[in-house]
């Protein structure tokens, strides 16, 4: 049976890993190579173009730095764009639902359970709904092409998981900590920072990553409030255009490795705690 079950993975494995195989095959290609009829699938050490083989190249990842038609900046500019507003909204997504979570678990808030669905309904509509009302409202205060406008917007449509996310963490913790940390003097401030945080930072870390991959894939507002300063790499790779020589393939598939690729640490880094993370509420002890 563990022979099998390690088998299955393996396959499935392979499997999800073909989208991510391929795009690493076509970075290593030059243009020519990469719109080929005949498929080219191997390295050649020798250079050879004959047959499936084909010379490496990591060319495509230093012409990253150039300016391609549709773009206004280079591809590393738009990188840039998307850490930044992901972080930020991540950091401030987390902070508010850790403290909200905290709220609705250790005090006696009256229609708690409707607050919380209330909450929680925020993500039941299309986030392409609301983008109309968004973009006027962001034209009234000029936040549209910035930086601010994204993480704002972003940080609220990820408060509602990270409160619910977070409240169950918070409710696994004893409150016996809490309780003899105020015997002793602390304030409820200092409790809260100094007892829950550090015990609920497991559970901030699952939902700091699925904010933080909520906030980096995004499209919708992205393409529709920014059109200059803040496009993030979504909107930059809809955007290229082909030129007399058409798209750049290898750059951009090696562009998409580099933007999937701190998806895939963080992922791994916090595997552990995400299914913990996603099923409280169904283990009682």
């Amino acid at each position: 049976m563990k022979i099998l079950r390690w088998f299955l993975v393996a396959v499935y494995f392979g499997v999800a890993s073909l989208p991510l195989a391929w795009l690493g095959i076509t970075s290593l290609k030059d243009k020519n190579t990469s719109i080929s009829i005949q498929p080219k699938l191997l390295p050649s050490p020798s250079g050879s173009e004959e047959g499936i083989w084909y010379a490496p190249t990591l060319a495509a990842y230093r012409q990253l730095n150039q300016t391609y038609a549709g773009a206004a900046q280079p591809f590393f500019h738009y990188l840039w764009n998307s850490v930044l507003i992901g972080l930020l909204s991540t950091l401030g997504a987390v902070a508010l639902g850790t403290a909200c979570a905290y709220g609705f678990s250790r005090f006696q808030i009256g229609g708690a359970r409707d607050w919380l669905f209330f909450i929680l309904s925020t993500r039941f509509l299309p986030p392409l709904a609301v983008v109309m009302p968004v973009l006027m409202m962001y034209r009234e205060f000029d936040l549209q092409n910035t930086h601010l406008g994204l993480v704002l917007l972003y940080t609220t449509f990820n408060l509602s998981l990270a409160v619910w996310l977070m409240k169950g963490f918070i409710d696994e913790i004893p409150r016996a900590y809490e309780e003899a940390a105020l015997v002793d003097g602390y304030t409820r401030l200092q409790v809260f920072w100094r007892i829950t945080v550090p015990r609920a930072a497991p559970g901030m870390a699952v939902t700091g990553v699925f904010c933080l991959i909520s906030a980096w894939n995004e499209y919708g507002f992205a393409m529709t409030l920014n059109n200059q300063q803040a496009v993030t790499v979504p909107v930059f790779f809809a955007g290229l255009q082909g030129n007399v020589q058409g798209l750049p393939w290898p750059q951009i598939a090696a562009g998409v490795l580099l933007f999937v690729a701190p998806m895939v640490v963080f992922t791994v880094l916090v595997r552990r705690h995400l299914l913990r993370g996603v099923s409280f509420g169904t283990i009682k002890r």
